[in-house]
């Protein structure tokens, strides 16, 4: 298997959302329980962040090169990486207390399509939504949830895969990016009850999913099909989220966290909640969405 190495010296309660940005060359992700936002250009290993003035689900690239769209934990909002100028944008279920923005990423129509959780237990009142390239947020027709994760889009943009993390279930509907509308909701893979639980998600160039396992040290390389077709070993208990990334889109990076470990756990083993990267033993991946650009 290929050697794996952290990417920094930075180590996350809750590092998830890793995506890389092909134009301007740079791994981004986020800190959630530290509303903090990261990026390393691995031309010159330069790290920086972006301290947020609330929790950071997950965000997307623009065409414009230093904006950022952000899903905050209440609040979809704009970022100038230039000045970290955040500027509101739409409130995410500001009637329902105890949920917060989680996963997402944009499809291939320059949608922004996010998931919520439920932070108060395992009742699924969590929703996935798409903010549009025009603008305006609706709630995709698909079943509610208690921790939505493992939001991605086939290669042709027609195929949209998502969970509820609890559930150890990975779904698959047919989707319209054009519209949002959605459509024959099936069940695409199952993680079994000795493994953890299906976290963050992303396609490669051959329309594989890849999945990080929360608690079962370990990524899964899903066919279209459903099959297991590779697992990769993790180093660490919690991988979160999984990017292509590199100018070749070759390469895999691999957030991690540390929360829910315990004291001894984490001395034992201080590379809980490193960001880490390898070779694709498998597979390119594809140019991450944009919000307002279609691909």
């Amino acid at each position: 298997m290929p050697k794996i190495e952290p990417l920094t010296a930075t180590r996350h309660a809750l590092g998830e959302g890793v995506a890389w940005d092909e134009r301007a060359n740079v791994l981004r992700w986020t800190d959630i329980l530290a509303s903090r936002l990261w990026q390393y250009d691995p031309a010159d290993g330069t790290v920086r962040h972006w301290d947020l003035p609330s929790r950071l689900g997950c965000f997307a690239a623009t065409p414009e090169p230093e904006i950022l769209l952000l899903a905050l934990e209440k609040q979809l909002a704009r970022l100038d990486l230039r000045d970290g100028t955040v500027t509101p944008l739409a409130d995410i279920e500001p009637d329902l207390a105890g949920t917060r923005a989680n996963d997402g990423r944009c499809d291939r129509h320059g949608n922004f399509v996010f998931g919520t959780i439920n932070e108060r237990g395992g009742e699924p009142v969590a929703s996935f939504y798409r903010y549009g390239a025009d603008g305006r947020l609706s709630t995709l027709d698909l079943p509610k949830a208690a921790i939505t994760n493992s939001i991605c889009f086939s290669p042709d943009g027609g195929t949209m895969y998502f969970c509820d993390t609890p559930t150890r279930r990975i779904m698959a509907c047919d989707y319209d990016g054009a519209t949002g509308e959605v459509d024959r909701i099936h069940l695409f893979a199952e993680v079994p009850a000795q493994f953890g639980t299906p976290d963050g998600s992303t396609v490669d160039a051959d329309g594989f999913v890849w999945n990080a396992e929360w608690g079962a040290s370990r990524i899964v390389r899903y066919a279209p099909d459903g099959r297991v077709d590779l697992t990769i070993d993790m180093p660490v208990s919690q991988p979160s989220c999984i990017s292509f990334m590199g100018p070749g889109l070759d390469r895999l990076a691999i957030t991690s966290a540390h929360v829910g470990l315990d004291t001894t756990e984490t001395l034992a083993n201080p590379l809980h909640g490193a960001t880490f990267a390898l070779a694709a033993p498998r597979g390119r991946g594809l140019p991450e969405g944009r919000y307002g650009a279609t691909l």
